[in-house]
């Protein structure tokens, strides 16, 4: 039986070139970048390479880069951490309604503790009207957070128009790019973000890792306390070979993104095209702003688990919706924000493609999805042929 692996939006393998250059870390840059001693300054010297590359990635300077354990403490150091140092000058945040839980439950969780929030709405694609942000904007408005793209439906979202409102009231504006950085251009100047959040296993890199841009002149609260490190912005013993591993997987993202992703889009569409075919069948997301990789539908008549089961005994690993929230049984929120029933959006596959997929991976897919969903179907007392 094939084995293809359709989810590369919730993680990607390590890539070979990726552990190789994790392997001498592990093996030879022991030291704790903080002593002063020969293996120390070893360690120092790996962290500063890795920031500097980094940096020049994504347009940053070098030390606008914070290394994290992860895309999703990048977003809650970048969240809480600027509304706690600017709670003085208010306590209003935006957001929009389809962001990753990461972001959502950070919010969610300061409004807890004394701050509001707004969150805006999305149109049918899921996008993110900078109207509507504008719209949204108070006084006492401290932060806009707005994901780059989004991680279910693809949708990507107009951040550097909203950065420009952002900017021209003096509001700090944050985005999520965890689903973009490797796939598409980032340079965080001309985006104009203040600050922007990414997790290397999302392009082939280890997990446990992520980083955080924040604008030169940006003041955060740190989330953890107890070090110095990371300039006193994230204390705690640097991972090295991780660290590496990052800055090796956005490398070579960076350099072959040029040749990889019209290949990607190309599968994108003949995968969309072809389950379109399927009677009752809803596309999700914006059909041009879209993440080159990303193939959202929805069957109507039709439960997600069940469908993502039987492509699980084909071989086809899928999801039907964000990998953090895949064990709930409840529909997706961002479908829902976007308009969908409870009922439709229950049906919802993800299929989202990567570097090792095929056409031959499209062909199989496009074999044995239409006739899992008719028998799924043919079971449901809610579908009449």
């Amino acid at each position: 039986m094939e084995r293809i692996y359709l989810d590369h939006a919730a993680t990607t393998p390590v890539r070979p070139e990726v552990l190789e250059a994790m392997i001498p870390a592990y093996k030879n840059t022991f030291g704790n970048a903080s002593s002063v001693y020969s293996w120390g300054r070893e360690a120092r010297k790996a962290i500063d390479d890795a920031r500097a590359i980094t940096a020049d990635i994504l347009g940053a300077e070098f030390n606008e880069i914070i290394f994290t354990g992860s895309g999703s403490e990048a977003d809650n150091l970048a969240i809480k951490g600027a509304a706690w140092k600017q709670q003085h000058k208010g306590k209003h945040i935006i957001t929009s309604a389809i962001e990753h839980h990461a972001v959502l439950d950070t919010v969610k969780w300061l409004e807890a503790n004394g701050f509001d929030a707004t969150y805006v709405p999305v149109d049918e694609d899921g996008l993110v009207s900078a109207a509507a942000v504008e719209e949204a904007i108070r006084e006492d408005t401290i932060l806009i957070t707005i994901m780059h793209g989004n991680n279910e439906m693809g949708t990507i979202q107009p951040v550097e128009d909203i950065a420009v409102l952002a900017k021209d009231r003096g509001i700090l504006f944050h985005t999520d790019a965890v689903q973009t950085v490797g796939s598409l251009p980032i340079h965080v100047k001309d985006m104009g973000v203040d600050m922007l959040s990414l997790a290397a296993h999302k392009f082939y890199g280890p997990k446990g890792v992520g980083a955080l841009y924040v604008r030169k002149g940006v003041r955060l609260d740190p989330l953890i306390h107890g070090g110095a490190q990371e300039r006193n912005r994230r204390a705690g013993t640097e991972d090295i070979p991780s660290i590496v591993g990052l800055t090796k997987a956005l490398e070579l993202a960076d350099s072959e993104r040029r040749e990889v992703k019209p290949r990607l889009i190309a599968m994108r569409d003949r995968l969309i095209q072809g389950l379109e075919q399927i009677p009752d069948t809803k596309v999700n997301g914006h059909r041009d702003k879209r993440l080159p990789n990303n193939v959202n539908v929805c069957f109507r008549y039709i439960e997600g688990e069940s469908l993502l089961l039987n492509l699980d005994m084909m071989g086809i690993a899928a999801s039907s919706g964000s990998a953090c929230t895949s064990g709930s049984l409840d529909p997706s929120h961002v479908l829902l924000a976007m308009g969908l029933s409870h009922e439709v959006a229950h049906g919802s596959l993800r299929l989202t493609l990567g570097r090792s997929s095929t056409e031959a991976d499209v062909d199989y897919v496009l074999k044995h999805v239409p006739p899992i969903v008719k028998r799924l179907r043919d079971m449901s007392p809610l579908y009449q042929a």
